[in-house]
């Protein structure tokens, strides 16, 4: 079987370095069966478990004192059906892993953050999104799923089977069980055109709506304090192929965006004045590019400098105020923001826990370099997003708990009695599910 000795190290450090915690166990099953004798133990046992893809989340969501769950040997693309573009994976595959593998297979995901470094499982359960206003967050595309609930069951949920519970799990933030295996909706491989250009802010916040409305998939990544901001217009197309320059690409792509970057932030640390120059700089070298390439080689990019995320979900209508707002934000700060915020759309759909739920999305998420200080900053955009409504990415930071996140979702009740059927005892809770979603209650009847 292979399971399951300890690792020798029982430290966990997420991506950004922001969170860590000390397991009694860390264990990397390399089945269904295994992950359900874990569970079943630790619930025998009084206690708790937790799972892990690639540590991308800014949050404590996969902290704990308990038993911590690899699921890195679950990742296997199972079954491909081209006809009906579906696929089946184990939910550890990491995202580049299943993108290469769907091209391979003629396929592709419709939409696609800009990082892929994350695991599937982990991308859905927090609800990680694209840009493009007619297209939904990544666990809109799950048509089935494998949960182990919180006695070591294994519970299969899709179209035909319990489909009401496959519209609330989608998006389960690690607190209904752990998720082994999904069928993801797909679409035939297609090419983007991609456009990227710098652009004055102020033209971009003008008709934001028309603008995003316009083009398939559209961000711009704007550094508070410039005047101009960095564009990525993505259109599908079937023109042949034009991809970029591999060494312009890696002169842009590693030198400018990672190498510079960071260098250029590390400098700021160390001298705060700088960073108006900073800001004028790293947005204008920004070169502008034209190609057409496969979807997920111009969705992504490669992100080597660690930094801290927040992120807001508001609608649609309301991004340009609070762009602006957060520009006057900055200005007051008592520290300097290096890194960019960045600025997306995304389609409305019915997942209780999605941060997009029964409302077309506008983006901002705001970031600073790993290490400096943050807590006047996100608690002020925290304030600004609290006007309109805002919901906090389930994966980045924020200081919402669930008194406070309650009501701004019209099913969270719904959720509530989900996860009290699939975990009545706490299993998969920690400290940040108690603090978002409050402690496990008795289950509720259905009206």
């Amino acid at each position: 079987m292979g399971l399951t000795a300890p690792r020798r190290t029982s430290t966990f450090r997420n991506w950004a370095g922001n969170q860590v915690c000390v397991p009694s166990e860390i264990l990397r099953p390399g089945s269904v069966e295994e992950v359900a004798a874990i569970v079943r133990r630790a619930a025998a046992s009084g206690l708790t478990v937790k799972a892990v893809g690639s540590g991308h989340s800014f949050t404590d969501t996969a902290c704990t004192r308990g038993i911590l769950v690899s699921l890195d040997r679950l990742a296997a693309v199972e079954a491909v059906d081209t006809v009906r573009c579906r696929v089946t994976v184990q939910a550890g595959i990491r995202l580049d892993a299943l993108n290469r593998q769907l091209d391979q297979a003629g396929l592709a995901m419709p939409n696609l953050g800009d990082i892929d470094r994350q695991s599937l499982a982990g991308a859905t359960a927090t609800a990680t999104h694209g840009t493009g206003l007619g297209l939904g967050n990544l666990a809109t595309t799950i048509v089935g799923m494998d949960i182990v609930d919180g006695r070591g069951r294994l519970i299969r949920c899709d179209e035909h089977e319990r489909p009401d519970l496959l519209r609330v799990a989608r998006v389960g933030i690690g607190a209904l069980g752990i998720v082994t295996r999904m069928t993801l909706q797909c679409v035939p491989a297609f090419d983007l055109h991609a456009v990227e250009t710098v652009e004055p802010l102020d033209g971009l916040l003008d008709g934001f709506e028309q603008q995003m409305a316009g083009h398939d998939h559209m961000e711009f990544f704007w550094t508070p304090g410039a005047r101009r901001a960095h564009v990525k217009r993505n259109s599908r197309t079937g023109e042949p192929r034009r991809p970029q320059n591999r060494l312009v690409e890696a002169r842009d792509k590693m030198l400018y965006e990672n190498v510079a970057f960071g260098l250029a932030n590390r400098t700021v640390r160390r001298f705060p004045s700088l960073a108006p120059t900073v800001a004028r700089m790293t947005t204008g070298a920004a070169a502008r590019r034209d190609f057409i390439d496969a979807s997920h080689r111009v969705f992504v990019s490669r992100r080597l400098v660690r930094f801290y995320e927040m992120e807001y979900g508001v609608p649609v209508a309301a991004v340009p105020e609070a762009v602006r707002r957060i520009g006057a934000l900055v200005r007051s700060l008592p520290s300097p923001v290096t890194f960019p915020v960045e600025v997306r759309v995304s389609a409305a759909d019915d997942i209780p826990l999605s941060t997009a739920y029964g409302r077309d999305t506008g983006w901002f998420a705001c970031h600073v370099y790993a290490g400096t200080p943050y807590l006047a900053y996100f608690q002020g955009v925290e304030a600004i997003a609290a006007d309109y409504g805002g919901r906090p990415h389930w994966g980045k930071l924020h200081f919402h708990d669930h008194r406070s996140l309650a009501p701004l979702y019209p099913e969270w009740d719904r959720f509530q009695r989900v996860r009290s059927e699939l975990d009545p005892d706490g299993t998969f809770a920690n400290t940040y599910t108690d603090r978002v979603l409050g402690p496990v209650g008795p289950a509720e009847s259905s009206s």
